[in-house]
């Protein structure tokens, strides 16, 4: 019996793999089954190369350990770069069965829908996980590098398992636990891919909340960053106490005020 356009997109829609009836669909000529025929083998593809990548990812992390029952976790960071806002660090240490984080990469790489969704499950699945913010007015004190590498720091020590490795995305850390540096980390690594989302989402969400007091500067938008809208917003309004005076051009905004009170 020939089945209508409709009904055979319907099919394939809900079909995982290839089946013998699809040898009809092969040999349909009709415009729209060539579409859906075609629709359906490019989704397969890219859940193929998801899938590829996810193992890719896994089994680099499974490297850098000695023994099945060993742990690594993976550190990431959220916020170098803004001029207002903590950064923000996470460490991860994934189970070995991965399947529910099938498609998690580096957050940069996320729209925020599939970041926050991706955030919930590596929250409910993560044999542990933890969350550091390092304040703006730390930053101003360490320096970015530093304070950045003593929150990393931080959200190992926070973690409620003892890891037995440690890979962090681009950063040497002051721990007793052996580490590696890896560039691109977040690239590469699921476990520093999930640090990535968890970091990413949790400062997000501390940026809509700071929107929130101070709504001039359009933080839900911008996160922080010099865009032309906060830069504007500084012009107009000045900086407060969530922006970081070691950065331009809030450093010569200081002087500025520090002269004229002199």
């Amino acid at each position: 019996m020939v089945k209508t356009i409709k009904e055979i997109t319907i099919a394939l829609n809900e079909a995982q793999k290839y089946e013998a009836w699809m040898k009809e669909i092969e040999a349909d000529e009709r415009a729209g089954v060539i579409k859906a025929w075609k629709q359906w083998n490019n989704r397969m593809e890219k859940e193929k190369k998801m899938l590829e990548e996810h193992e890719s990812k896994v089994n680099f992390d499974k490297s850098f350990l000695a023994s099945p029952e060993h742990h690594v976790a993976g550190i990431d960071e959220a916020g170098r770069g803004p001029l207002a806002g903590p950064v923000v660090t996470a460490a991860v240490i994934l189970p070995k069965n991965c399947e529910k984080f099938i498609g998690i990469n580096d957050s940069k790489q996320l729209t925020k829908k599939a970041r926050e969704e991706f955030a919930a499950i590596i929250k409910e699945h993560a044999l542990a996980y933890a969350i550091h913010f390092q304040s703006a007015a730390v930053i101003d004190e360490l320096n970015i590098y530093e304070a950045t590498k003593q929150s990393m720091k931080k959200s190992v020590e926070g973690l409620e398992i003892c890891p037995d490795f440690c890979i962090v995305d681009a950063m040497t850390l002051p721990i007793d636990i052996s580490q590696s540096s890896i560039i691109k980390g977040d690239a590469k690594s699921l476990s520093i891919a999930a640090a990535s989302i968890l970091a990413k989402n949790a400062r997000d969400e501390y940026m809509e909340q700071l929107h929130e007091k101070y709504p001039v500067y359009g933080f839900d938008q911008n996160a922080g960053y010099g865009t032309k809208q906060h830069l504007e917003a500084l012009e107009a309004y000045g900086f407060m106490e969530e922006h970081r005076k070691s950065f331009e051009p809030i450093k010569s905004m200081v002087e500025v005020k520090e002269r004229v009170l002199i």
